[in-house]
């Protein structure tokens, strides 16, 4: 049975040929990294975090969590370039550690990326709703909240996740090109932002720069973690990329450099421009704005922060997508629905199967730990990954590696360190809803998974 349990995925496998089109080159992939990284972070979760757990030390959590980032990054970049697969982490996990471990892996990337979707869905539903406010022309609270809240159905966060899945059956070139307009936007809007507050920063603001000590950085950076996380989306692309050896790595590591910066700027600006405490809010940076009487920038502002969700949830429900299709493929889940459209080459039927649940829960659930749930997620594959790297070192010595991870194996090894002090740092009940779902998964595993795998014929 442990035999059974520990057999891997051959690499030339995962090499094999696929129906996805390769479409994709170096800047479609960078401009959907930082469409991907650059959304809730700087337009929510940099206020919360800076108020509730680090206070201007928030400069602080964006540096450790983009150097534990960092060191997670160049290991995806080496796993891409030489394993590749569409599954990401989970693909890495079937060739380095066995079905078992990667069907944990992949079950908790599933729940990860929706519970991203949902959540992000549900913040832009919101700037939205503000939006028409702003306008005189607001919409019922039982057609923008969910029945936890006094409403009905969150209809907003329904209506764009339809929007996104129609994009995405459309194909992947068209959604490349439509996330490629919305990041110009936003970081037209992330500049314009900068502009106006290096012309108010207040340093009083930062007299008490940590208010919650060394731990409340910390926590803060396994907080904002949840801002990084959408590299990850890239390497999903491996199959849809015109030269994935060489433009995946480039776009993993070129968007999170850029998108590191930017969130540490932002976070440095923002909490000297107004108090930490006055930043536990929705939209934290058009409010910080507001407070300084800069009503028309703020009001661009909200309308920037609605596009860079938008591309957020794009990008990220295209690598859900992608992940799904993988284990699918491998028999994991039902082959049935790894079918890929021959005329746009996607996977209509996984789409939407995926976009019909993500939409039922932005619009009837209340998500108020999702972050954190989404980060440990996260931080559980990034963990592999580093692994990953060391194990293949060892296994795959004479394995072609077009991008190489320097310093190995100190490298990854200090990437697995990090992500796993960061996962302590979480809130317990986050690691109970982490090994109940997990828990899940194993059930689903040995009840349908085991049954029904592709490897089953080579055993």
């Amino acid at each position: 049975m442990l035999r059974l349990l520990c057999r891997k995925k051959p690499i030339g496998h995962i090499h094999g040929q696929s129906s996805l089109h390769r479409s994709l080159n170096a800047t479609d992939l960078t401009l959907m990294g930082i469409g991907a990284i650059i959304g809730a972070g700087v337009f929510v979760l940099t206020g919360i975090a800076a108020a509730t757990k680090a206070g201007p030390g928030i400069v602080l959590s964006y540096v450790v969590a983009g150097f534990a980032s960092m060191l997670a990054a160049l290991a995806y970049a080496e796993l891409a370039a030489s394993i590749g697969g569409t599954g990401s982490a989970y693909s890495y996990a079937y060739a380095g550690f066995g079905e078992l471990i990667a069907w944990i892996i992949g079950w908790n990337l599933l729940l990860e990326y929706a519970m991203s979707v949902s959540t992000v869905a549900i913040g832009w539903s919101g700037y939205v709703n503000n939006l028409f406010e702003a306008i005189n022309l607001p919409l019922p609270d039982m057609l923008t909240k969910n029945p936890f809240e006094g409403g009905i159905i969150n209809l907003l966060s329904v209506f764009i996740i339809v929007v996104l899945s129609i994009l995405l059956c459309l194909g992947v070139k068209l959604s490349a090109r439509i996330n490629a307009s919305i990041v110009f936007i936003k970081l037209l809007t992330i500049a314009v932002f900068i502009i106006v507050a290096s012309m108010n920063v207040n340093l009083d603001n930062w007299q008490n720069f940590l208010p919650f000590g060394w731990s409340g950085v910390m926590q803060g950076a396994a907080l904002v973690f949840f801002a990084y996380i959408g590299f990850d989306a890239l390497s999903t692309a491996v199959e849809e990329a015109q030269n994935p050896k060489r433009d995946i790595p480039m776009g993993i590591i070129i968007s999170l450099i850029i998108c590191t910066v930017i969130y540490i700027i932002v976070s440095a600006l923002l909490t000297s421009i107004t108090s930490y405490t006055t930043l536990n809010v929705r939209s934290p940076v058009s409010d910080a704005l507001l407070r300084l009487g800069h009503q028309t920038i703020a009001g661009f502002i909200a309308a920037g922060a609605i596009a860079g969700l938008t591309s957020v949830m794009l990008v990220m429900l295209f690598g859900l997508t992608r992940i799904c299709l993988a284990i699918s493929r491998d028999g994991l889940l039902p082959t049935s629905i790894a079918t890929v459209n021959p005329h746009t080459h996607s996977p209509v039927r996984i789409i939407l199967i995926i976009s019909s649940i993500i939409a039922l829960v932005a619009g009837f659930a209340p998500i108020d730990r999702a972050a954190e749930l989404v980060n440990i997620g996260t931080l559980t594959a990034f963990t592999f990954v580093c692994a990953g790297v060391v194990v293949f070192r060892y296994t795959h010595p004479d394995l072609p590696r077009p991008f190489k991870l320097p310093f190995s194996p100190l490298i990854p090894l200090l990437g697995m360190l990090f992500c796993i002090y960061l996962m302590l740092q979480l809130p317990m009940i986050t690691w109970w809803r982490f090994i109940i779902w997990s828990a899940i998964g194993i059930a689903v595993y040995f009840l349908y998974g085991l049954k029904h795998s592709l490897l089953n014929s080579s055993t």
